[in-house]
């Protein structure tokens, strides 16, 4: 390494401005991604006499002074030139006796865990089924079970989703992660009981001697429970990905140019399995679970595309969000969530609200909205509309070395 120690020295000085960045970084890759959130730019990199950001960030991390020892070269792009570099047989140091094998079942076990909401949402369904003919008691007992063991196995899962602690300028707010949760309960409860009470606002309700609340479609639960699977399987692939292109990348436009075609196979690979999984609940509760289906609803009785749109979009939705607070962003993953509440409260809360004197102009778009397109034309807009706010955000947020830090950790 060559020392820069002449007064002008662009280096230090740029030392000097990141001192704090360089002290707390445990890898190099960790200060490259700091300087680049900070507007250092390749024409900055050249007047440093270095070829790329990659490289005067392995400068800063060896001339700064820290205390004890730590080696000069400890992170992925290390790890990468160690690879690349075949060892011999002598020197490379014995695995542990069955770590391969633990190494697959862990590797299993993140990839079926996912589908377990799913699993278990239609493990209720089948107990259900078996118990539609017995006392309340234990249907009662079915249903409290369900309804907490499902939610807890989608927080486990999403919990295997790898999270960026410190990204560029969002640091995210103590209660986000309360509040976004609560926006998550909204959707969902909408999704399934909205189209029900829309209808019965727009019908004159809601009349109390109507009968319980009806779903448009037995295929809805789990089709939102499966949801979970594709939204966690995109988010942990693009990651894992563009980590792996951050390693391999020495030019910040060579990583910008890589990521966003794997953040755009990522949101494809989720729109198509979204749909397929709706159509295999769909199957289920139409086969072998058709005796947990509703009676019809009020008003028109939704179709497979409209209630397979719907849960799409709130499943896209899902994801967008997922993805930008799993890169620290988590401020605007509960904007869009919030913005999809919203609309969907605020089309409500228009109804009732038109049939006071002089307000009746308050009921008409949802009216004509519902009348040519039902009831599910109201989540489909809201949720679609604030997930593709949210991708579009992800689509420069995401494509800069600063959101993908080496040191991840489950959410």
């Amino acid at each position: 390494m060559t020392t820069r120690s002449a007064p002008g020295d662009p280096v230090r000085v740029l030392l000097y401005q990141h001192r704090t960045l360089c002290e707390r970084a445990v890898d190099p890759l960790e200060i490259a991604a700091g300087l680049e959130a900070d507007g250092i730019t390749d024409r900055t990199v050249a007047r440093c006499r270095h070829r790329d950001i990659f490289s005067l960030a392995e400068e800063l991390y060896a001339r700064t002074p820290y205390p004890g020892t730590r080696s000069p070269h400890t992170g992925e792009a290390a790890r990468g030139a160690r690879t690349r570099r075949a060892p011999s047989a002598g020197t490379r140091p014995p695995r542990p006796p069955g770590a391969a094998r633990r190494r697959l079942l862990g590797r299993c076990a993140l990839l079926a865990l996912p589908l377990l909401p799913g699993l278990l949402c239609a493990g209720t369904l089948a107990w259900w089924v078996l118990l539609r003919d017995g006392p309340a008691a234990p249907r009662a007992a079915l249903c409290v079970l369900g309804a907490l063991a499902v939610p807890g196995s989608a927080v486990a899962a999403l919990r295997t989703v790898p999270r960026v602690p410190r990204a560029a300028g969002a640091a995210g707010f103590p209660a986000s992660s309360a509040f976004a949760a609560l926006c998550i309960c909204w959707l969902v409860g909408y999704a399934l009981y909205g189209d029900w009470l829309l209808a019965q606002l727009l019908g004159g309700g809601p009349d109390a001697s109507g009968g319980a609340p009806r779903m448009p479609s037995p295929a809805l639960p789990p089709a939102l429970a499966l949801a979970v699977a594709p939204a966690v399987w995109g988010v942990r692939g693009f990651a894992s990905a563009a980590r792996r292109r951050l390693a391999g990348s020495r030019r910040l436009e060579d990583f910008t140019t890589a990521v966003r075609p794997l953040l755009m196979a990522a949101v494809c690979a989720v729109a198509v399995g979204l749909p397929l999984l709706h159509l295999a609940a769909r199957a289920l509760t139409d086969g072998p679970l058709a005796a947990v289906a509703p009676g019809p609803a009020p008003g028109p009785r939704a179709s497979w595309p409209a209630t397979a749109a719907a849960t799409g979009a709130l499943g896209l939705l899902f994801f967008a969000a997922l993805l930008l607070a799993a890169h620290g962003f988590r401020r605007a993953a509960s904007a869009g969530l919030a913005a999809a509440c919203a609309v969907e409260a605020a089309v409500l809360l228009a109804v009732p609200v038109a049939r006071l004197p002089g307000l009746g102009a308050l009921s008409r778009p949802p009216e004509a909205l519902v009348a040519h397109l039902g009831t599910a034309a109201v989540p489909v807009a809201a949720c679609g509309c604030a997930a593709l706010v949210l991708l579009a955000y992800a689509a420069g947020a995401l494509a800069n070395a600063s959101a993908h830090h080496r040191g991840a950790a489950p959410v």
